[in-house]
């Protein structure tokens, strides 16, 4: 209880900051998660003190905290990529969420292997909580509205959307190979049969909550006039039934509530049309959004719209309040990160297996060699890799102990190197389209 008012005014002071300075901090190679991981370092133990994080005896409840953020994340990444299923653009994200996810974890486990001797569950562990791009920390490179098109920002949303539920498979395999016992990991014939059960229920449950719950809020509103107001709530309402859904039937429910974002928004889709839901409510003032809600016509724009703005809300505090409890992490466990077979996997990714599985997994893609280096280069890695140790270290803590450097490391480097240049490339990207 006694770091409960450093919290608060930390927090209070950061968002008013983050407010106020929003315009220079966009204009310079910095990024909102840098400020609030150097924030978390100063008031940890290394440098002021202020805060103290219990991490082995607190990881059940960090891992939630990341998982509500991840959750918040999935579920907003689905709902802005507002492209008919049909569209080839769609095999963009489908490469990098599934053949490029494999050569990662190959990748990774061959070099944590032979680094520490040990072919074991930890390293395949390992491999599986780092293969995965992040999608909260991923703002600079988000698709900037519903019905964005554009292939490097589709494609980097996407497969933020879809890997860090691919990874949960490996990750399960790595506790099990460690000595834990979780669902599906009696024998191969049992994992086999849940890897197939988790994949195909999560977009079972993803699809038919999202177009149960569009179509009976669409129902209520256009028909009675009712269920008006309170979009957020609806959002989470969505969100946390989908999710809990999945995770009650052992479904992979990072998949499931991201497929309910997409599910909701294509719904929109369905009944709007090709027009842009902006441009729908563009003529729309504020004090008439409950009329419009009623209307047949708008009141699925309306819907979506809200649900989304609400939700990347959610987002940016998600990604404060998780970043900050990041850098309070580091600042407890920056000695053990300096050591060299601590930082060495977190090299290897970026500048090896992230390239070299881009490469792979998009032979043949209809992209030119600007996109293909922007994808093989952006690659975040941030809370999705904090959840997976959390989650680690909850069931198997021994053996998952030694890697909580490691993932830091890669944390801290990505946060750095892909912060600092994603603007910045972007820019010279975009220029030379035009």
């Amino acid at each position: 209880m006694k770091d409960e008012p450093v919290w608060f005014l930390v927090i209070g002071a950061l968002l008013t900051f983050m407010a106020v300075a929003r315009g220079p901090i966009r204009r310079l190679p910095l990024t909102g998660a840098m400020i609030y991981l150097l924030v978390g370092v100063v008031i940890g133990p290394a440098v002021s003190g202020l805060v103290g994080v219990d991490l082995l005896g607190n990881a059940a409840l960090l891992a939630t905290l990341a998982e509500v953020g991840l959750v918040v994340s999935l579920f907003s990444i689905g709902m802005h990529l507002r492209v008919r299923l049909r569209n080839p653009l769609w095999l963009l994200p489908l490469r990098l969420g599934g053949p490029a996810m494999l050569v990662t974890v190959a990748l990774m486990f061959g070099f944590t292997a032979w680094l520490t001797g040990r072919a074991d569950g930890a390293a395949l562990f390992l491999a599986a909580a780092l293969a995965p791009t992040d999608p909260v920390l991923a703002n600079e490179l988000r698709v900037t509205q519903a019905g964005d098109d554009e292939p490097v920002r589709f494609a980097l949303s996407g497969e933020g959307g879809l890997n860090d539920g691919a990874a949960y498979p490996f990750a399960v395999l790595g506790l099990t190979l460690a000595g834990a016992r979780l669902f599906g990991s009696g024998s191969a014939v049992h994992f086999v049969g849940s890897v197939v059960w988790g994949i195909v229920s999560a977009l079972v449950i993803g699809c038919l909550f999202a177009i149960a719950f569009a179509r009976a809020i669409f129902f209520l509103r256009t028909r009675y006039g009712e269920a008006i107001g309170l979009d957020g709530f609806l959002a989470l309402g969505l969100m946390s039934t989908s999710y809990g859904a999945a995770l009650w039937l052992h479904a992979y429910a990072f998949v499931a509530v991201f497929v309910a974002g997409v599910a909701v928004r294509h719904e929109e889709l369905r009944a709007t049309g090709d027009k842009n839901p902006s441009e729908v409510l563009d003529e729309v003032q504020h004090g008439e959004r409950a009329d419009v809600a009623k209307d047949p016509e708008k009141a699925q724009v309306v819907l979506a719209e809200s649900m989304m703005g609400f939700t990347r809300e959610m987002e940016r505090l998600a990604e404060l309040s998780l970043m900050l409890i990041i850098g309070c992490v580091v600042s407890a466990h920056w000695r053990e990160m300096f050591e060299l077979r601590a930082a060495l996997p977190a090299v290897f990714l970026f500048f090896v297996a992230r390239p070299l599985s881009v490469v792979v997994a998009m032979m043949g893609a209809r992209i030119d060699n600007s996109q293909r280096y922007l994808m093989a280069w952006m690659g975040i890695r941030g809370v999705g890799a904090f959840y997976y140790l959390m989650f680690g270290l909850e069931y198997a803590r021994g053996p998952m102990t030694p890697l909580l450097p490691a993932v830091l490391d890669a944390i801290v480097l990505s946060v750095l190197l892909h912060g600092s240049t994603a603007n910045c490339l972007l820019r010279w990207y975009f220029d030379r389209r035009r």
